[in-house]
């Protein structure tokens, strides 16, 4: 357990300290980035060519998070969250590397005056009454119970990784999931009157998900669960006006998938303040691939705990209406044998009935399918307009009802055109692009936004069709042309009179968008309206993306391929992007990438800029999405000007087959000025707490732009960033003076003036330029050839026990281990802290005090080192964790040469009630009216509720 323990403790500063060092934008362009001496733990992974990270012994996929477990006695840092982060090497292969971030200063304050922290938790909370902050409706640490420490938590969506193309390409699949969920009865809590539909769709790795709620506040939060109950997957729902939730799970480990692809796994999600939960099984089901209609269905009685499913289809050909119902809840199961139960199934219109259908089901699969057949023409009207209600009803001695409207489906994905000229009724290579985005309402509405650029002749129509029934034989369904505004290219409006058939039609991607030209009259732009699968990408899918043409490639290109692009900027200067071409010829479509590029000027279009150009992924397919981390300070700037392009080359054209101009707004490389940089700390602390910009460091809330030096060395300097702090080593500039010393207040070593050097071998080898050297990592310097010196290795500092030297023009830096000198005296001394040997001490000289060795010293015993401090045998402290500080409750000693740490003893209590209160080490007993409040406030369904220690 001590051996997990410090592997644990290892790996928890390792990422720490990698998180401080995390070099961004301009240190990108660094020749080599500094090289920890303490590196990230590399085991065997789980599975052959999956990416992720370890860390205390465990391997955790990319995206997970996690409360990093120390081991005894440390336990579980409730207030620390790692983050297996993604990230991208120089060959585009992904890996892991572990972050680590204090959310303490996430907590809100509580609105009483003597808040408690409950076992598991690491926000304090109100014990009195059941009144909740508001403010914890969205923070996902206050619900959490005492899980057990093995379940990993998820971050959202919103937590920033690489992903390849999601279009399905030779070889790969998807599949749809769906759940209903309904409030959970083996409780002795009130059931929730909510009903949730879920809807998940998993391609490669990644489940994506699309949540719609009635009858139920937002949840602030959703849960995966394994089939023995454990958490597989978490989400913090964001809050938002929008009753659609969208998340995509990424990295899914493959016994995960293999248990989903068995309908093993269930949903859970959880509405704000910690009440109404709603429960459902994920499964597989027959109609999801053909549904275009859906109706949630929802009780009018309370408590009822029931709900339902309608997936509703139109037949090809003929106007019936097929469907298939999912009932949850409405038929009660009675006994171990099936049973026969009436259902009534009713087609209704503002309460008029105008079908039924009366038929049987059985208690153990209440799942019913029928067809209602030759829809009337207002029967089909009123279905397009979102205004016929389904309703379910069980017949017999206790008659219970659901219902819900019809609608059309509902999904997180973006229902787009990208239009071509190679995918016209008449191919052609015209250079030309469209772009176009939609968005259907409930009421049958759709509205549109269209782009057009590079037309070969002028503008003359543009047309929602049919496919064609026949060559060259248009089947025009709706006519955009009078909203085409010629001058800038676009048309914007909305489509009132879409029948059902058309909103049918729409969602099984069977509708095309035509521009047509004097060129071109029957087209020379075509698409095809198709939905994209959601990504989760922050990428701005609601508005037009950028149009990708090689009209905009210098020199033009006459291809028949277009594309279009979503491009933006996070808050942590991070760049999303998703593609997606269309017209390319297989051949073309063997090679495809996409670059990021920026130009010298706004207007120059030349290749010649090439240290600002990036590549961003090569893809197979027709799309790409991703993320961009490491941006250079010019390319953040020439996105915020709008002259950088997006450009896709191919085999066929590899200097660019399609470009477009990117214009991104962004504040990423707008640095401080002098006057913020000397207010940044004059600022109010309540101020700096709201700003979502503030880093919060070593305990202390620091402004965006703020310098400082960290507490834990004095050689490193801190930055903040938009939230990110970074620290790097200080590089101390070379010394041209005989002899120098090393002040104890100070990093660098200054000039000894006041003694003159004996002999000349007491000068230090002089750094001068040379066309030739070594490059050390340590320092990140250039040294000449034949010059030594002791290696600077952060975050240790300069390292006096080894001595580098330049070995001539090859480059090659050897060290080597310093060998102290035998030495006759009985006590010998070390005159400074830092020295690497012991000397003998002069006659008038006394012994030096009690020492305090380096680790890395070349003779006497080795003491005790814990985190970045030294200790004496015998020594006691209190431990000093990064992000969390001095833990007062845990005692530690220097045992010959071994660190040992115990945690307070605390006395055994025999109360049910518990809690710990601030700064107090052990949990103490609730007097009878605080239990009350307690358990009142964390009430919930939840049967894997700990209040274990």
């Amino acid at each position: 357990m001590l051996l997990l323990a410090a592997r644990a403790l290892r790996c928890l500063l390792c990422a720490l300290s990698c998180a401080w060092l995390h070099q961004t934008g301009a240190a990108a362009s660094r020749l080599k980035s500094s090289s920890l001496p303490i590196q990230s733990e590399r085991e065997a992974l789980p599975s052959k060519g999956l990416s992720g990270c370890s860390f205390g012994g465990r391997f955790y996929s990319l995206e997970d998070t996690w409360h990093p477990d120390l081991g005894e006695p440390f336990g579980v840092m409730h207030c620390v969250r790692c983050h297996c982060e993604p990230q991208k090497g120089r060959r585009g292969k992904v890996f892991g590397k572990v972050n680590c971030k204090n959310v303490k200063q996430d907590c809100p304050d509580p609105d009483c005056v003597d808040p408690i922290l409950l076992p598991g938790h690491c926000c304090k909370t109100c014990p009195k009454g059941v009144k909740i902050d508001s403010r914890l409706d969205g923070f996902e640490y206050f619900h959490e119970t005492g899980k057990d420490k093995d379940d990993d938590l998820h971050k959202s969506y919103n937590d920033r990784s690489y992903l390849s193309s999601e279009e399905l390409g030779p070889g790969e699949s998807r599949t749809d999931f769906v759940a209903v969920l309904t409030g959970v009865t083996d409780s002795w809590l009130p059931t929730s009157n909510g009903v949730t539909r879920a809807r998940f769709s998993l391609t490669r790795t990644s489940l994506a998900f699309s949540v719609t709620y009635q009858r139920m506040s937002r949840p602030s939060k959703i849960v995966l669960l394994d089939a023995d109950g454990t958490t597989a997957f978490e989400y913090s729902v964001p809050k938002g006006p929008s009753d659609m939730i969208c998340g995509v799970w990424k990295n899914l480990a493959k016994p995960l998938m293999r248990r989903l692809q068995s309908e093993l796994m269930r949903i859970s999600m959880t509405a704000a303040g910690g009440r109404g939960d709603v429960e459902g099984k994920i499964i597989k089901h027959r109609a999801l691939f053909a549904e275009t209609f859906s109706s949630t269905l929802t009780s009018e009685e309370e408590n009822s705990g029931t709900g339902g499913l309608a997936m509703l289809t139109l037949s090809d050909t003929e106007n019936n209406l097929h469907f298939i119902l999912v009932l949850q809840g409405l038929i009660k199961h009675r006994g171990t044998e099936p049973q026969l139960v009436p259902i009534r199934v009713q087609l209704v219109y503002r309460h008029h009935v105008l079908r039924e259908i009366r038929a049987n089901v059985t208690s153990h699969d209440p799942d019913f399918a029928e067809v209602l057949t030759d829809l009337n023409s207002r029967e089909l009207f009123w279905l397009s307009r979102g205004q016929l209600e389904i309703a379910v009803a069980t017949e017999g001695q206790d008659p219970r009802q659901i219902s819900g409207f019809i609608t059309g489906r509902k999904s997180c994905d973006t229902i787009q055109s990208v239009m071509s000229s190679g995918d016209a009724l008449t191919p052609g290579k015209t250079g030309g692009v469209g772009s176009a985005i939609f968005n259907l309402h409930d009421n049958g509405t759709l509205d549109y936004q269209v782009q057009v650029a590079g037309l070969s002749g002028e503008f003359v129509g543009l047309t929602i069709e049919l496919k064609p029934r026949r060559r060259n034989k248009r089947s025009v369904l709706y006519d955009l042309t009078a909203d085409y505004n010629k001058a800038a290219g676009r048309a914007s409006g909305s489509w009132s009179r879409l029948e059902a058939r058309h909103i049918h039609m729409l969602l099984q991607n069977e509708l095309f968008i035509n521009v047509a030209t004097a060129h071109g009259q029957e087209g020379e732009l075509r698409g095809q309206i198709r939905a994209l699968l959601y990504s989760g990408l922050e990428a701005p899918r609601h508005e037009l993306p950028t149009p990708l043409a090689g009209h905009f490639v210098s020199p033009p290109v006459r291809t028949g391929a277009s594309g279009h692009a979503w491009v933006s900027v996070d808050q942590a200067c991070h760049l999303h992007y998703e593609i997606v071409v269309a017209g390319l010829s297989k051949a073309d479509d063997l090679t495809v990438n996409a670059h990021l590029h920026g130009l010298a000027e706004i207007g120059e279009i030349d290749d010649s800029s090439a240290t600002h150009k990036r590549l961003l992924t090569g893809f197979f397919g027709s799309q790409a999405q991703g993320v961009l981390k490491d941006i250079s300070a010019e390319l953040l700037q020439h996105l915020d000007q709008g002259t950088a392009f997006i450009q896709v080359s191919t085999k066929t054209n590899p200097r660019g087959e399609i470009r477009g101009r990117v214009h991104v707004p962004n504040s990423c490389e707008r640095g401080a000025t002098a006057t913020e940089l000397d207010g940044v700390f004059a600022k109010d602390p309540e101020e700096l707490k709201k700003d979502p910009h503030t880093c919060f460091f070593e305990n202390q809330h620091r402004a965006h732009g703020a310098r400082w030096t960290p507490n834990y060395d004095k050689c490193f300097s801190c930055s903040c960033r938009k939230r990110t702090v970074i620290c790097d080593p200080v590089i101390c500039p070379p010394l041209t003076c005989p002899r120098t010393l090393q002040p104890g207040d100070q990093c660098c070593p200054i000039c000894d003036e006041s003694k003159e050097p004996t002999e000349a071998a007491l000068l230090p080898e002089r750094v001068d330029e040379h066309p030739e050297g070594c490059y050390f990592e340590g320092d990140q310097k250039m040294h000449a050839p034949g010059t030594t010196w002791h290696p600077f290795v952060p975050p240790f500092g300069f390292i006096k026990c080894a001595v580098c030297t330049c070995k001539g023009s090859s480059g090659e830096v050897h060290c080597e281990k310093v060998t102290c000198p035998l030495l006759t005296c009985s006590h010998p001394v070390r005159r400074s802290p830092s020295d690497c040997c012991k000397e003998c001490p002069e006659e008038e000289r006394t012994p030096a005090g009690p020492e305090h060795g380096d680790m890395m010293q070349a003779d006497g015993p080795r003491n005790c080192k814990f985190g970045k401090s030294f200790y004496q045998n015998s020594d006691n402290w209190h431990p000093w964790v990064p992000l969390v500080g001095e833990m007062k409750c845990i005692n530690c000693w220097c045992d010959h040469g071994v660190t040992k740490c115990q945690r307070k003893q605390c006395p055994v209590l025999t109360c049910s009630g518990i809690a710990r209160r601030e700064a107090a080490c052990c949990p103490e007993c609730l007097d009878s009216k605080e239990e009350d409040d307690v358990m009142m406030m964390m009430k919930a369904p939840d049967k894997r509720l700990s209040w274990g220690h």
